[in-house]
C-alpha cells in the first residue's frame, strides 16, 4: 500500500465521527433525504448516515436519478434499491426526460436538482444530502478559474444551501474521495463506477487528471479547498453587504412584485448593487444559478439609466412603474403549469399549497382570462393596492382552482412587513407565500 493509501485509512478511522459531527451540525428537525447515484461517494454516504441514524433515531429516505443516459444506469438504480432495502430504507428511482440536443450535462444536472427537490416536497423531508466532497470541490474551483468566475463562482459548494424550495446539504465536502473508498473496503462494500468518469471528453475528468501535477506545485485538492473556503468568507461580506442594501432599496409590492428604489442603488458600489440584483431575482425564482454578469449589468443599467427601461432576465421582468422606479416580478411566461395542491407541493419553487381532505385543487398563476374577470367582479378580499401593481405582476399572482378549474382564490400578501415568511389562510387552504 503505498504512502497515500496509508493516509487514506488512517483518516477513514475517524470518518464516522466526522460525519456525524457533520450531520449533527448541519441536518434539521424531520426526515433526511440522501441522493445516491451507486458511486463510491453516495454508497459511502448512505451506509455512514444509516449509522448516524440509528444511533440517534432520525429517519432517512433514499433516492437514485436514471437520467436515461447509460443503459447500465437501471441495473444501478436497482442495486441501490437492493441496498436501502438491506439497510431498512425507502428508496425511490426517479427517472429524467432530457432533450435530445444541447448541453445534455447541463439538463441532467438541472433534472436531477428538480426530480430530487420533488421527490423531498412529496415525502415530507427536511433536507436532501449530496455527496460531494474535498475532490469535487476542488475540481470545481479550476474548472470555474478557467471560465474567469469571480468569488461567488470560485468560493464554489457550501456546506448547506437553500435552493428549488429546499435545504441542501453535503457533509462529505471536508473528505477525500480515497477515504471514502478506503472505509468501504475495510467494510466489504461494493459500489459501481461510471466509465465516464474515465472520459477525457468531459472537462471534470480532465481537470481530476490535472490535480496531481497541480499537487507537485503546491496546488492540491487541500489547497484548492481552503481557498475556497477563504472565498466563501468573503462572499460572506459582499453578501452582508448586499444585504444592507436591500434594506434600503426593496420592498415588496402587493401583488408579491420587489420594488426597487433605484436612488440608493446608483449611489452603491456597483458589485453590490449586482449582487442584489441577483439576491432579487433569486427571491422570485429560487432559481439555483444567478444570471451571468453581462446580463445584470444590462439590468443594473435599466435600473439607473434616464430612459427608465424594463427588460426580461432570469424568469423575472423588470417593469417602470408609474410613479418612479421599478418593480421586478415573475415573467408570465416563464411560469411552470398549475400543479395539484397537495402536501410538500411547491409551485413556482416559491409557493406551496395543501388543500384539506376532499377538496381538490390547483395553484397556478392567474392568467389572463382570470385577471379579466376579477376585473369585472372584483372580489372584496383584494386590496386596492393589488390593482395598482404592474400588469405582469397580477398575471403572475398564484392563484387557488377547484377541481373543475374555477378560481377560487387570488392569493396576496400584504404590504411590505418585517417577516420573512407569511402564512395566509384562503378557505380550506393552508398557503405559504415565501415572497420577502
Amino acid at each position: 500500500m503505498d504512502e497515500a493509501k496509508h493516509r487514506a485509512t488512517d483518516a477513514a478511522a475517524g470518518l464516522e465521527a466526522r460525519l456525524a459531527a457533520a450531520l449533527d451540525r448541519l441536518a434539521p428537525p424531520g426526515a433526511l433525504g440522501l441522493a445516491v447515484s451507486g458511486g463510491g461517494d453516495s454508497v459511502a454516504l448512505l451506509h455512514l448516515a444509516h449509522g448516524w441514524a440509528q444511533a440517534r433515531g432520525r429517519t432517512l429516505a433514499v433516492a437514485t436519478v436514471d437520467h436515461g443516459l447509460r443503459p447500465e444506469a437501471a441495473a444501478e438504480a436497482a442495486a441501490v434499491d437492493r441496498s436501502a432495502a438491506a439497510l431498512g430504507l425507502p428508496h425511490e428511482t426517479l427517472a429524467a426526460q432530457l432533450p435530445a440536443a444541447g448541453n445534455r450535462s447541463a439538463a441532467a444536472r438541472e433534472a436531477r436538482l428538480a426530480l430530487l427537490a420533488d421527490w423531498a416536497g412529496r415525502r415530507g423531508l427536511a433536507a436532501i444530502a449530496l455527496a460531494h466532497t474535498l475532490d469535487d470541490q476542488a475540481e470545481t474551483v479550476l474548472m470555474r478559474l478557467a471560465r474567469g468566475s469571480g468569488v461567488d463562482g470560485l468560493a464554489a459548494m457550501e456546506e448547506a444551501r437553500g435552493m428549488l424550495g429546499r435545504l441542501w446539504l453535503r457533509p462529505l465536502l471536508g473528505e477525500r474521495r480515497e477515504t471514502l473508498r478506503a472505509w468501504l473496503r475495510a467494510r466489504g462494500i461494493g459500489w459501481v463506477e461510471d466509465p465516464s468518469n474515465a472520459d477525457p471528453a468531459y472537462e471534470r475528468v480532465r481537470v481530476r487528471a490535472a490535480l496531481p501535477v497541480l499537487a507537485d506545485l503546491g496546488i492540491g485538492a487541500e489547497a484548492l479547498a481552503d481557498t475556497a473556503a477563504r472565498l466563501g468568507r468573503q462572499r460572506a461580506v459582499l453578501e452582508g453587504a448586499a444585504a444592507s442594501l436591500a434594506r434600503r432599496c426593496l420592498t415588496l409590492g402587493p401583488a408579491g412584485e420587489i420594488r426597487l428604489d433605484p436612488a440608493p442603488l446608483a449611489e452603491a458600489a456597483e458589485e453590490t448593487a449586482l449582487r442584489l440584483l441577483a439576491r432579487a431575482i433569486a427571491l422570485l425564482t429560487d432559481a439555483p444559478y444567478p444570471p451571468r454578469r453581462a446580463g445584470l449589468e444590462r439590468l443594473f443599467a435599466a435600473l439607473t439609466g434616464p430612459e427608465g427601461e424594463g427588460m426580461a432576465l432570469g424568469g423575472c421582468l423588470l417593469v417602470p412603474l408609474a410613479g418612479g422606479g421599478h418593480a421586478l416580478c415573475r415573467e408570465p411566461a416563464r411560469l411552470p403549469p398549475p400543479l395539484p395542491a397537495r402536501a410538500g407541493a411547491v409551485w413556482d419553487a416559491r409557493i406551496a399549497a395543501t388543500a384539506s381532505p376532499g377538496a381538490p385543487a390547483t395553484i397556478g398563476a392567474l392568467g389572463a382570462e382570470d385577471l379579466a374577470a376579477l376585473k369585472a367582479d372584483p372580489p372584496p378580499d383584494l386590496p386596492p393596492a393589488w390593482w395598482r401593481a404592474p400588469r405582469a405582476a397580477r398575471l403572475a399572482a398564484p392563484a387557488l382552482r377547484d377541481a373543475e378549474d374555477r378560481l377560487i382564490r387570488v392569493l396576496a400578501p400584504e404590504l411590505p412587513g418585517t417577516e420573512p415568511f407569511r402564512d395566509l389562510v384562503a378557505d380550506r387552504f393552508a398557503v405559504l407565500l415565501r415572497i420577502a
